[in-house]
């Protein structure tokens, strides 16, 4: 399916990479990620538009995002407990406590480095009545950073998938680490905080 998929990217364009990020923002098998790195391999040999296939991406990915927000609102807490039966009950899980813990992060860090619990962030954030403005603010520079960092790996490896997915991990790898120490930093600071003002 994905090599169906990626012949259809030079013929549909931004309207299939649109298309495979709303999809995959609802938690359907759909390779967007490879899409976006075949998209930027395409910016790259001039058959594609970089903006426009960053902008495409993007516009999906926000829509999806918009639409599992949408539904999680109008199902409440009652569709979170059907859906969170089974094999997505862990990733249900999670993503309720990390909306429970961090709220606005929660919805950063999962449209790009915690990527699988996405989809069900966009339903809980609903359900739990998370305010639609910290939502959309903190989903739309979550997917900004998805989307930018695939497609230009993508177009910076010129269209080697392979290249570009080696690239692209090493990243993702670094972001992470950083985010760790940031937030590992930020927790001891707190700590000491409390120490002062206890002591």
């Amino acid at each position: 399916m994905t090599e169906w998929l990626l012949g259809l990217v030079p013929v549909y364009g931004l309207w299939l990479i649109a298309l495979t990020t709303f999809c995959s923002c609802l938690a359907l098998p759909i390779p967007a990620s490879i899409i976006m790195l075949a998209a930027g391999g395409f910016a790259a040999s001039g058959d594609l538009v970089l903006w426009q296939v960053i902008a495409a991406a993007l516009s999906g990915a926000v829509m999806g995002d918009q639409f599992g927000f949408l539904v999680g609102r109008r199902g409440g807490a009652a569709l979170v407990d059907r859906i969170g039966t089974g094999p997505r009950a862990a990733l249900i899980g999670r993503a309720r406590a990390l909306i429970a813990r961090r709220g606005a992060l929660a919805v950063f860090l999962s449209r790009w480095l915690f990527s699988p619990l996405g989809p069900y962030v966009n339903v809980i954030g609903g359900a739990m009545r998370q305010n639609w403005g910290v939502f959309t603010f903190w989903g739309i520079a979550g997917e900004a950073v998805w989307c930018g960092l695939y497609v230009m790996a993508g177009r910076a490896a010129g269209g080697n998938l392979t290249a570009a997915s080696d690239m692209l991990g090493s990243v993702l790898g670094l972001v992470a680490t950083g985010t760790a120490v940031i937030l590992l930093g930020w927790w001891l600071l707190t700590l000491a905080r409390r120490e002062r003002q206890a002591g």
